[in-house]
């Protein structure tokens, strides 16, 4: 198993292994609902939840089921349809308590279920070798530092809704441009923390 402190893993997950800003995952949901705060907010929140929950079952499933019965090879199947799950759950939670959340997010609220974050951190916890505790913590400081970017980014978005971005920039590059940006305020923590 790996040695890493829970802390460690905590903080780099966090900032500078953001699984958004550092490896990429994600970026669709977060490109298209970070519109809004209030959309963002209910997004981060949800992925929040499932990934941080699929991780500890996938954990569960993967090394007390599919490896002492030699399954492993099933493993993407097992992981998307443990996340598939949850995502439904979600879903389901959310119209009941929040219909206003839940049209504001529209068709990205079922579509967690294919968001590449959360299965690269299921993948990641494999991966890596973390145990429970490290897996858990992991998952729910995954999902943190997503919510983290797109909540940055949602308030950055209102704000230049105000501002006089040049013409070339407008929609798509100046996301672009503004997430690079916060990419590379995140790993300024790199020399903080060494974590794989």
């Amino acid at each position: 198993m790996n040695p890493t402190p829970l802390w460690v893993i905590f903080v780099g997950s966090l900032f500078t292994n953001n699984i958004l800003l550092a490896s990429l995952l994600g970026m669709c949901s977060f490109l298209v609902c970070s519109s809004r705060v209030e959309t963002a907010l209910g997004l981060s929140a949800a992925v929040v939840f499932v990934m941080t929950c699929t991780t500890m079952l996938n954990y569960l499933i993967y090394y007390f089921v599919l490896l002492p019965l030699h399954l492993d090879y099933l493993s993407f199947v097992v992981f998307i349809s443990v996340i598939a799950a949850f995502v439904q759950f979600v879903e389901m939670f959310v119209e009941r308590f929040s219909p206003k959340l839940y049209y504001a997010l529209g068709i990205f609220l079922p579509l967690i279920t294919v968001n590449c974050a959360i299965l690269g951190a299921v993948l990641f916890m494999v991966i890596r070798q973390y145990d429970f505790a490290q897996s858990t913590v992991f998952g729910f400081s995954a999902g943190l530092g997503w919510g983290l970017a797109i909540l940055l980014m949602a308030g950055l978005r209102e704000k230049m809704g105000y501002s006089n971005v040049p013409e070339p920039l407008r929609g798509l590059g100046i996301l672009m441009l503004v997430t690079g940006v916060i990419a590379m305020a995140f790993m300024g923590f790199a020399g903080m923390l060494n974590v794989q």
